[in-house]
């Protein structure tokens, strides 16, 4: 990872603002729990705000979905409901395709990879989100994501007729090509759903199962690293312009520590969290061969899919990827 910029530096020790001056709280809604790595990341960010400000910025972080739900967050901070706030870009991709950049199936399936993918991406998804009143400040990476279950699953034919909790698009779209049921359930429901059979299977990172202690539902979690996306953090735009410049160089410089320090902590936590599902009487390990090959197959129909919807932007993030190879 690259090394970090003297603008941390700054965000730490510089003071904005005049002596006396009234604080700003800022609310900063998270659909994830309080112990996931990326609300600990955006409660360690907000701390970083109020000192490297003075206290003039107070931000206030909500996990769990209690101020807005996951999918009512980003529309929060756009219309200014909310100052800042943290939310999975792929969930919005009936918005604009290109949110979907990290959640195409196989394209970076190592955090090496998707570091370079977001490096490709992030410039189109700034100007993107700059045309909505948003301002981009940081992105974390989840862990590899992998198939839970509620039996053994050995190809695609054993998932027919499974109902699925998908999240975005692409999960959804990846339920009908495997022949099972998706089912759109927030994060904060998931422990819920799986309880009382709304949902029995999921993809997602071993750190969301073991956040939400699925193996008192499931019994399965296969090792696909099927894409890494990333949770972003972003501000209003009318509140961001109000800044003066010090402010901004505070906000930059924590989010650049935090987008540093949450990566690496995703990359710990992989194998941590592995290692709690196994703890919890979970079945952990790769996919079968078979297995491995049929979504592979799909993950292609799927990136074909994508770059047709996405069009010229979309091709020119994925050209722009390979490139760094």
């Amino acid at each position: 990872m690259k090394k970090l910029s003297t603008a941390i530096a700054a965000a730490v020790f510089a003071v904005a603002g005049s002596a006396g001056a009234m604080a700003e709280k800022w609310d900063m809604p998270m659909a994830y729990s309080g112990s996931n790595f990326h609300s600990a990341t955006g409660a360690e960010f907000a701390k970083c705000v109020t000192t490297g400000t003075g206290g003039a910025i107070e931000i206030v972080t909500h996990p769990s979905g209690s101020l807005f739900k996951g999918n009512d967050i980003k529309r929060a901070i756009q219309t200014g409901q909310a100052q800042i706030g943290e939310r999975l870009l792929s969930a919005h991709q009936n918005e604009n395709v290109v949110f979907a950049f990290d959640s195409i199936p196989f394209l970076a399936t190592s955090f090496d990879d998707a570091a370079k993918l977001w490096k490709a991406a992030k410039p189109t998804l700034e100007k993107i989100l700059a045309d909505q009143n948003l301002v981009l400040l940081y992105a974390v990476p989840w862990p590899p994501q992998g198939l839970y279950f509620k039996k053994e699953v050995n190809a695609v034919a054993d998932m027919k007729g499974i109902k699925f909790r998908s999240y975005n698009n692409a999960t959804a779209r990846l339920a009908e090509l495997t022949g099972m049921l998706p089912v759109q359930i927030e994060a904060a429901e998931i422990s819920q759903a799986f309880a009382t059979g709304v949902a029995d299977s999921m993809i997602s990172s071993g750190a969301t199962g073991y956040d939400r202690k699925v193996w008192e539902s499931l019994t399965h979690f296969y090792e696909v690293d099927g894409w890494l996306p990333r949770n972003s953090v972003m501000v209003n735009g009318d509140v961001w312009n109000g800044l003066d410049d010090a402010k901004k160089g505070v906000l930059r410089g924590c989010a650049e520590l935090a987008e540093y320090a949450g990566t690496w902590r995703a990359i710990e936590y992989t194998q941590f969290t592995l290692n709690g599902l196994k703890a919890g009487g979970m079945t952990v390990g790769p996919a079968s061969d078979t297995l491995q090959a049929e979504l592979r197959a799909i993950g292609e129909t799927m990136t074909k899919e994508w770059l047709d919807s996405a069009g010229a932007e979309g091709k020119a993030i994925v050209d722009a990827y390979k490139a760094m190879k």
